[in-house]
């Protein structure tokens, strides 16, 4: 007798969403690439979101990406049709100890993946990652950032150092080619120096908290985003609510909470062509139940939905 297999979540071989594995560059042929950045050099406080790749994989096991399993009561729609290819380029490499090198590569990988026609999707990592691959779209041409995180993260250095987790929308800010910035989230004391937030508004950033976000309702928030034809969006998990995302090295109260996040994420991609995205700062060390893994997983499933319905409609 034939037994069906069924691939159950628990089994196999952990890729994201249980998506074919490619870590041959050459011969990636797909819509979408994932791939992970297990760095955490840049961490302050507590660090562990070198796992964050692995953790998020293992947390990604439930998601579905065919037609007979994505059908969303919410919006009555049916994601990932047959045509879509989502792959797993697997990790970045890394030197222990070298930031530089470990951002080289990090370039490289984001580099190739665009080279070949993918939409690039990060693990990270802390927030430190989203630095090189800012840097790998320089050929992109102009694109606006949208940020989901509780920091602000425009520090410009500490003790010298420039390429920490609290420095990447700083380091964007000088980069020619990015033409807007929306930081969403924004919250609570300590979040940055009032000196840093007079140098993101003077660059003009965008700035909202949750509660400002949650007053205005978001078909303000995506109508004050930055216009552009492009867009890269880079979230912090922190910048869900604590307790729905503690496996962070810093969680913070009065975050998002999930219906919240698609709602705002399918705005973008309905506002313009995402061009990449990274999903940082996971650290399942303090993620005792999985409840991060699984909902940073949830994210990205969701965000690569509305992308690639968007490319769907408009017959790409």
């Amino acid at each position: 007798m034939t037994v069906k297999k069924l691939n159950l979540p628990f089994t196999g071989i952990r890729s994201f969403g249980r998506t074919p594995i490619v870590t041959n560059l050459d011969e990636l042929d797909a819509d979408i690439a994932v791939y992970g950045m297990p760095f955490d050099l840049g961490t302050q406080y507590r660090a562990g979101a070198r796992f964050g790749p692995s953790g998020i994989r293992e947390g990604s096991c439930l998601c579905q990406f065919s037609p007979h399993t994505s059908y969303d009561h919410d919006d009555g729609t049916t994601y990932f049709g047959p045509q879509w290819k989502i792959v797993d380029c697997g990790d970045v490499d890394m030197l222990h100890g070298d930031v530089d090198a470990c951002f080289a590569n990090i370039r490289q990988m984001v580099r190739k993946i665009v080279s070949r026609g993918a939409i690039p999707f990060g693990l990270g990592g802390d927030h430190a990652v989203t630095i090189p691959v800012l840097q790998a779209l320089n050929d992109i041409g102009p694109f606006a950032i949208v940020q989901i995180d509780a920091h602000l993260d425009f520090v410009n250095d500490v003790a010298g150092q420039k390429n920490g987790q609290g420095s990447p929308m700083r380091r964007a800010s000088e980069m020619g080619y990015i033409q807007g910035m929306a930081q969403l989230g924004i919250r609570g004391t300590g979040s940055s120096s009032v000196s840093d937030f007079a140098d993101a508004k003077a660059y003009g950033s965008v700035i909202l908290s949750v509660e400002q976000i949650r007053t205005t309702g978001i078909a303000e928030t995506l109508r004050r985003i930055p216009a552009s034809a492009n867009y890269y969006i880079t979230i912090d998990i922190d910048g869900m609510d604590a307790s729905v995302a503690p496996g962070t090295g810093t969680p913070s109260p009065g975050g998002f909470y999930y219906p919240e996040i698609r709602k705002i994420l399918k705005g973008i991609a309905e506002k313009g062509n995402i061009i990449g995205c990274d999903l940082v700062e996971v650290a399942p060390s303090y993620d005792h139940s999985e409840i991060t893994t699984q909902l940073a997983a949830m994210i990205l499933r969701d965000l690569m939905a509305f992308i690639l319905k968007r490319k769907e409609r408009a017959g790409a």
